[in-house]
C-alpha cells in the first residue's frame, strides 16, 4: 500500500475551508444532496445521516439507549454526537439554528 505523507495542519484548515466554500455555494437542498453522493460512499452517507438523525433527540433528552432503539444508531456514536453538541465547533448549534428559522 502507498504510504501517505503526514498532513500539514495548514493544508488541512486549508482542505476544509475550501470543502466549507464549496457547500456554501451550493444553492439548494438538491445540489447538496447531490455533491453529497457524489463526495461520500453510501457508508459515509449512512454515518453523517446517522449522527444528524440523533442530534434532535439528544436535545429532547432521550436517553442513548431509547435513541438506539428508535433509529438503530449506536451509542457510541450517539455520545459522540452529544460531546460535538456540549463541546464541539457549534457547528451543529449553527444548523439547527438555520433550520429553527426556516
Amino acid at each position: 500500500m502507498k504510504a501517505r505523507p503526514a498532513p500539514n495542519p495548514k493544508d488541512t484548515q486549508a482542505d476544509l475551508a475550501s470543502l466549507a466554500d464549496a457547500f456554501a455555494a451550493l444553492d439548494d437542498v438538491g445540489e447538496v444532496a447531490a455533491f453529497l453522493r457524489d463526495l461520500c460512499t453510501p457508508a459515509e452517507l449512512e454515518a453523517i445521516a446517522d449522527r444528524w438523525k440523533v442530534v434532535p433527540l439528544l436535545q429532547q433528552g432521550v436517553p442513548y439507549r431509547e435513541i438506539h432503539e428508535r433509529t438503530g444508531v449506536s451509542v457510541t456514536t450517539t455520545g459522540r454526537v452529544a460531546r460535538s453538541l456540549e463541546h464541539g465547533h457549534r457547528g451543529y448549534a449553527a444548523a439547527i439554528a438555520r433550520l429553527a428559522t426556516r
